[in-house]
C-alpha cells in the first residue's frame, strides 16, 4: 500500500505563518512604542513619506515570501 500524501501541509503552513507574523506584528509594535517613549515622550510621529516607505518595504517582503513557493 503506497504512503498516504501529506494533505494538511497547507493548514500547517497557514498556522505557522499566522502564528509568525502575529509575533513578528508585536514585537515590532513593542519595539515602536518603546522606542518613541523614550526618544518622543509620547505617540510616535510618522510621516507619510515613512509610512509609504514601510509599505513598499512590506509588499517586497511579502513577494519575497511568496516567490519560495515558486521553486519547481
Amino acid at each position: 500500500m503506497p504512503p498516504e500524501p501529506n494533505t494538511n501541509w497547507k493548514t500547517k503552513t497557514l498556522i505557522i505563518g499566522a502564528l509568525l507574523g502575529a509575533l513578528l506584528g508585536l514585537g515590532s509594535a513593542y519595539l515602536l512604542t518603546r522606542t518613541a517613549e523614550e526618544n518622543v515622550g509620547g505617540p510616535p510621529e510618522i510621516t507619510t513619506g515613512e509610512a509609504l516607505r514601510i509599505g513598499v518595504a512590506i509588499i517586497g517582503l511579502v513577494r519575497g515570501i511568496a516567490a519560495l513557493g515558486d521553486r519547481r
